[in-house]
């Protein structure tokens, strides 16, 4: 049966999307657009209001313009909570799966029964760079959020299966691992490890040695232990990057979270970090309006990005998710204040920024070509990529005149910085042929 699949949501979503492609494809059925599909798959998200409006808008959108014989398949978060509403509202959805349910989408056949094995795995090379999902669930219990209701308690992969099936990317082509998780920093815990992620990262540079960058996304700040920066310094594979989503800087507003609030530790954890890895990239994201959030916890979160100057800032306004104890708390911030601080907090964010990417010009770097070569008007052509200090999807990108193909690492320098972006000349061409560094970069 021929499919189309929509992805909506983080880079989980995308990770259990690519797991469900391969089982498609096991299975005998082959990618098409939305007009040929016999099968519209939706991969939903519904972690905030906007994700959930999404979700539901895409699946309203797919359903206005389903054709006779065409089947509507709902996945992952939206049903998980959602089921019935759906159900009820959308009278053109076909199926609804929660989360996990991958395998049971795959053995659909056309008339909705299981279909057995069919074509073996004729998947194409993926991207340049692929996500590892090394565990689900959460032990957490954070007032703002449904994960743990939707996804249950953590749940790791072991590393044997991980290591499998990082072996299968990289043969595919990747040439970034990207470890993802809803908190990949307490992985193995479920399966009695200690530092758990140390060990995994250890196993795949031992294992997977062609691999030239892994990168770890959504660290718990309590849950970065000094075994790890050791492992993350020691080893060339592992990009001197972590993402912490700490949420807030006031310990009063984390602690009406239900996040750890020792504001104190986490500027230890981040001082050992940089003290291992001088250079380190470090991203958060920052939860604005959370019920009672004062204008002084906002001013001492505006102070925080400006001192701890993280090279990539997240954010999102709060919105109250029904079943969550933040929804049910007394004095919820106003929608107008919270749209005036995400404002205020982005705006200062990007100033932090763009000063860390000046700190690279005239620097030579590593670049990850992702795309091919385009002509920029009338000059040369232009191709783009990462940096190790650049996570796919969600970070700047590196821009070099030249020619490249996508996957190669191409060493490079920086002639001018953008507030999020970089702009670069191959490492090889002499200094006196810069043509985009000018005196006007060393002002913002």
């Amino acid at each position: 049966m021929r499919y189309h699949l929509v992805t909506l949501g983080c880079p989980k979503n995308v990770a259990d999307s690519e797991k469900l492609e391969r089982l498609l494809r096991e299975a005998g059925h082959e990618a098409t657009s939305f007009v040929r599909a016999e099968m519209v798959i939706v991969n939903t998200c519904s972690f905030i209001d906007a994700a959930k409006e999404e979700s539901v808008n895409t699946i309203l959108r797919l359903a206005a313009r389903k054709r006779p014989g065409q089947r509507l398949v709902v996945a992952g978060c939206l049903p998980e909570l959602y089921g019935k509403e759906l159900a009820k509202e959308i009278g053109q959805i076909d199926h609804l799966f929660g989360v996990e349910a991958w395998e049971k989408i795959a053995a659909l056949r056309e008339n909705g029964t299981p279909t057995g094995k069919g074509l073996p795995d004729t998947s194409p090379p993926l991207r340049v760079s692929a996500y590892l999902k090394i565990a689900d669930g959460c032990n957490a219990r954070c007032a703002f959020c449904l994960i743990p209701h939707i996804k249950g308690r953590l749940h790791s992969a072991p590393i044997e299966s991980l290591v499998a099936e990082a072996q299968r990317l990289v043969r595919e082509g990747a040439q970034e691992l990207v470890l993802v998780a809803q908190d990949s920093t307490a992985y193995g815990q479920d399966l009695g490890m200690r530092d758990g992620l140390a060990q995994l990262l250890e196993q795949l540079a031992r294992n997977v040695p062609d691999v030239p960058w892994l990168r770890v996304m959504y660290a718990y700040p309590g849950h970065i232990s000094r075994r790890l920066i050791e492992v993350m310094a020691g080893l060339p594979q592992v990009c001197h990057y972590l993402d912490i989503p700490l949420q807030h800087s006031s310990p009063a507003v984390l602690r009406r979270m239900r996040r750890p609030s020792d504001v104190a530790e986490v500027r230890r954890t981040l001082e050992r970090l940089r003290s291992a890895m001088p250079e380190i990239a470090l991203r958060t994201t920052f939860l604005v309006g959370f019920p009672s959030e004062s204008e002084d916890d906002f001013r001492g979160l505006l102070d925080f990005v400006r001192e701890v100057r993280f090279d990539h800032v997240g954010a999102f306004p709060f919105s109250p998710q029904p079943g969550t104890e933040a929804a049910r708390l007394p004095d919820q911030v106003p929608e107008r204040v919270k749209r005036r601080r995400y404002r205020e907090l982005m705006e200062t964010a990007q100033g932090v920024s763009w000063e860390r990417n000046r700190e690279w010009l005239g620097r030579e770097m590593t670049m990850l070509v992702e795309s091919k070569p385009e002509k920029a008007g009338p000059e040369e052509p232009v191709f783009a990529g990462r940096s190790y200090r650049d996570a796919p999807e969600i970070d700047g990108m590196v821009f070099c005149s030249g020619t490249a193909a996508p996957g190669e690492m191409r060493r490079v320098r920086i002639t001018q910085a953008l507030p999020y972006d970089l702009v670069a000349l191959p490492a090889d061409v002499p200094a006196t042929e810069d043509r985009f560094y000018s005196a006007s970069n060393n002002s913002i």
